[in-house]
């Protein structure tokens, strides 16, 4: 994992707020530490290493302008997001590989290593996709992660915990605007169909665009509509007031309608969700 030191930095031009509240830079389940000035070979650690699932996707943590670094051996491919507040991310060690194994023998191109289409210089807005986690450059053979760097106002970097630590997670990754559904999977916490709100206790999601995430554990509040349909777990019609008497933990699975993304849908926030379809869990 190298230091930012050893490249050759551009600088954030203008700007001088402080760094803003972000998004977190990972989608999924992920764990880190504080290991901002570790030893890692002659200089100290520059940054926070996130471990997560090869080629989860990687977003912009605010409203910036995204520049490329393709030809560092020790940073593998490495993006930088010049954030409107001034502050310069590093995105290091970005995904090289082709298939699920460490084969290296992707580039550092869009599609690989940066989201599929993004282009060098292009301006993007917090949340949305920008690459995907790997193990390029002196990362190879580790256990992929994100090396995730910040420098206020441009300059040195400083650790990116107490940031990360306060950061809002994401549910989903996508293009803002884009038309997504989503498939959500996990346990009843409550129905209430006066209210028209379902919370529940989320475990596995899928997207319409391909996106697919387990392992989770995340409380959801979605809005219920009067067309909502409810079937039980051998397809039987039921009606929405049938969910309110629903066991708490029952195993439900749950499709949105389709809509365009908003930060508000990503991050998963209250009644930002409209069920289209709810049903139970095969009890055997």
């Amino acid at each position: 994992m190298i230091a930012a030191s050893s490249l050759a930095v551009p600088l954030a031009s203008g700007g001088t707020r402080a760094v803003p509240r972000l998004i977190f830079p990972v989608v999924g389940p992920v764990t880190y530490t504080n290991d901002f000035g570790d030893p890692r070979g002659r200089l100290p650690h520059q940054g926070n290493d996130i471990m997560a699932a090869k080629k989860s996707p990687i977003v912009a943590v605010e409203d910036g302008k995204v520049s490329f670094w393709t030809s560092s051996a020790s940073a593998g491919c490495l993006l930088y997001l010049h954030g409107r507040s001034g502050t310069m991310y590093e995105y290091i060690h970005l995904n090289n590989d082709r298939t699920m194994k460490n084969d290296n023998k992707g580039k550092c191109v869009a599609g690989t290593a940066y989201a599929k289409g993004l282009k060098n210089g292009a301006r993007v807005k917090a949340g949305q996709p920008i690459g995907y986690v790997g193990d390029s450059g002196d990362a190879n053979g580790i256990a992929s992660h994100l090396h995730f760097e910040l420098h206020p106002r441009g300059g040195r970097a400083v650790s990116p915990f107490r940031y990360l630590k306060r950061s809002r997670a994401l549910l989903f990754a996508a293009k803002r605007g884009a038309t997504v559904s989503l498939t959500l999977k996990g346990k009843l916490v409550e129905a209430d169909s006066s209210s028209q709100t379902l919370s529940m206790r989320l475990t596995r999601l899928s997207t319409s665009t391909g996106l697919r995430l387990k392992k989770l554990s995340r409380k959801l509040t979605l809005e219920l509509l009067p067309d909502t349909l409810v079937t039980d777990y051998y397809g039987n019609d039921l009606s929405l007031d049938d969910l309110d008497s629903l066991t708490p933990a029952t195993a439900i699975k749950v499709t949105t309608t389709g809509a365009p993304a908003t930060l508000a849908a990503q991050l998963g926030s209250p009644l930002a969700l409209t069920t289209l379809f709810v049903s139970l869990a095969d009890p055997s």
